[in-house]
């Protein structure tokens, strides 16, 4: 019988390391200040009120998978937000007594919303979009100058 014995130098280096948990809990946090404070300094203005609030609450989404799910692809991520925030926008169409009950809590209102919009999805898709580029563009270039640099 031959053995088969595994040549640990021919596996493949980790190119994804855990994404930093400090990082993306600031940038949750961060991302939710901005929303609340959107709304506070111009929420007078439609378009803010209407769309960047939407927008930002997905991106907050983003970042706070990527704080879970930390070894997951940028692409896993970005589809469970996105697949959370859809969720939550089809669960408006449902007005039972007890969820509109739930949605007078001011807390539980942020996250459930009130009623379906269209508009909501494609804000939720910018929100999310915006998190991967910041990822791919801003984050992972760092991080991996970070790495380069420890190196030497």
């Amino acid at each position: 019988m031959n053995k088969i014995t595994k040549d640990h130098s021919t596996e493949m280096p980790d190119l994804s390391p855990a994404r930093n948990r400090l990082l993306y809990g600031l940038l949750t946090i961060i991302t939710l200040l901005a929303g609340f404070l959107s709304r506070r300094l111009f929420g007078d203005h439609a378009f803010i009120k209407l769309y960047v609030g939407d927008a930002l609450w997905a991106l907050m989404v983003f970042f706070g998978f990527a704080f879970l799910l930390r070894r997951r692809s940028t692409l896993a991520v970005a589809a469970a937000a996105l697949g959370f925030s859809v969720s939550i926008e089809i669960s408006q169409l449902y007005h039972a007594p007890w969820i509109d009950d739930l949605r007078k809590i001011p807390l539980i209102a942020l996250v459930l919303g009130f009623q379906f919009v269209w508009s909501d999805l494609i804000c939720y898709s910018i929100g999310v979009g915006t998190g991967v580029l910041a990822e791919i563009c801003f984050i992972q270039p760092f991080k991996e100058y970070r790495m380069a640099a420890k190196k030497q």
